[in-house]
């Protein structure tokens, strides 16, 4: 990636206006966005209205002070405030333990004034590329946990891919984020890549099964109790909220909260304030909030079941998360990563998916998605009695492993009998040439394979085309 110098912007906080000016100048003049303060309460005026990436640090502002503590204080707030600029501290005086107890607070370096200007642009540009590539090692962090830990997130397909690059970006932000699709297909593992390619990744990940949380519980598990509160509450508790202070808190099958709690949840969500149960002290959430759910709510608001203004408060971003079936590339990839993890677990290292196996998962609808897969493959650790996992390890129905077609016309063509995959194969071929009227070319692409190929099995089941019109 390139650095480019010239999309930093710097803060100058000095009480001297000779030297604010004579730093703008330089920095202007190089391609830096430069803002200036004369005091410390007027940079933090500054730094809550908008982001800076330096920050020029004089460390004495009262006359004849040369204590630094000043500077040292707004240091501190720095840290308190969790500002990101990079802070580079100036002092009049050559006074090295000044710098090291800045740096001890948070400075990356120092200069000396009166500054050489060649000095002030290189550090100014080391400490660009070093944020630079601090952001490119948290993405690969973020990435690297993803290949090495994640059940459900193989990037390999298309739809996958997209979804990822959409998510890297929508990450960075603290957007509420919605995810949405069929059971089984990874929206926990989502939501943890957000919060690990976000700028709260170093905090807190908190996730919650709103669906196993029952009613009279919920504002304890998500607000926290304290000791007396109700005949079990031994003892103060944190909730969800707390324990997610300045992380990330991912609400999964959001649609199961009773609509009696979902105004609770609202007021959290809008005003950011919340109380333990049995306490009247109101508290803070910082939280980043990622929410999940397989439900319509489109179509909960309707029925009165889910209400319309949280909705609208949850689904800031709605992202829908593909079904298996729809990134088919990645079908094989993920029963690798599952039959390395379940080997491992059951003491079978070795084991490998043979290639009618291999053809078998592949031509799976999925119906159960990734979670479904990872059962399947888990069965055949368990079931295989060679290294070599057969197809017939792999207990999967063979009466919907129908090649994409839709299950209305798997059930017209077979009914709800189970076939084997050779009678599975042979009506398939069937169902594609009477669909392209004896057309071997057409059929042969309908079905994925060469016109040769499709020949060999019309000889292997002896099926004559031409009969097939008089069925």
């Amino acid at each position: 990636m390139t650095f480019k110098r010239n999309m930093n912007s710097v803060l100058v906080v000095d009480d001297n206006a000779d030297v604010r000016m004579t730093a703008h100048f330089l920095l202007s003049d190089h391609g830096y966005e430069v803002i200036e303060a004369e005091s410390p309460a007027q940079a933090q005026m500054s730094l809550k209205n908008r982001q800076f990436d330096f920050i020029l640090l004089d460390m004495n502002f009262t006359k004849d002070t040369t204590s630094g503590s000043e500077g040292l204080a707004f240091l501190d707030w720095l840290e308190q405030a969790q500002v990101s600029a990079s802070v580079i501290v100036m002092t009049a005086w050559s006074s090295i333990e000044l710098a090291v107890r800045a740096m001890q607070k948070g400075a990356k370096d120092f200069i000396e004034k009166p500054w050489e200007n060649q000095r002030l642009l290189h550090v100014l540009e080391q400490q660009a590329k070093l944020r630079l590539l601090e952001t490119e090692n948290r993405a690969l962090k973020a990435l690297n946990k993803i290949h090495n830990t994640s059940d459900e997130l193989v990037v390999k397909s298309q739809a996958m891919n997209e979804l990822m690059r959409k998510l890297s970006r929508l990450a960075q932000s603290d957007a509420t984020i919605l995810l949405t699709g069929e059971n089984g297909t990874g929206k926990s593992s989502v939501a943890k890549f957000i919060h690990d390619m976000s700028t709260r990744n170093e905090q807190a990940f908190v996730s919650v099964n709103m669906g196993a949380i029952p009613a009279n519980l919920f504002e304890s598990e998500l607000f926290g109790h304290t000791k007396g509160a109700f005949t079990d509450a031994k003892s103060q508790r944190e909730g969800r909220f707390e324990l997610a202070n300045g992380g990330t808190l991912f609400l999964d099958e959001i649609a199961n909260i009773p609509l009696e709690q979902q105004a609770k949840l609202l007021r959290v969500l809008e005003s950011g304030e919340f109380e333990r149960v049995g306490s009247s002290k109101t508290q803070q959430a910082n939280v980043r909030l990622v929410c999940a759910t397989n439900a319509d709510l489109e179509a909960m608001i309707q029925a009165g079941t889910f209400r319309a203004d949280l909705y609208f408060r949850l689904n800031t971003i709605e992202m829908i998360i593909p079904s298996l079936k729809n990134r088919a590339e990645d079908i094989l990839p993920l029963c690798e990563h599952f039959l390395q993890k379940h080997a491992a677990k059951y003491a079978r290292e070795g084991l490998f998916l043979s290639a009618k196996a291999k053809s078998k998962l592949k031509c799976y609808l999925w119906p159960g998605n990734v979670r479904e897969l990872s059962h399947v493959i888990e069965r055949s650790v368990l079931l295989a009695e060679d290294k070599e996992i057969s197809d017939d390890d792999i207990l999967i129905k063979q009466s919907t492993a129908m090649l994409g077609l839709s299950s209305q016309a798997r059930d017209e063509e077979f009914g709800e009998e189970v076939m084997t995959l050779e009678q599975g194969e042979c009506q398939l071929i069937k169902t594609a040439l009477i669909k392209t009227m004896g057309n071997i070319n057409e059929s042969a692409k309908l079905l994925g394979v060469s016109a040769s190929s499709l020949y060999r099995k019309m000889e292997k089941f002896n099926i004559n085309k031409f009969e097939l019109g008089n069925n």
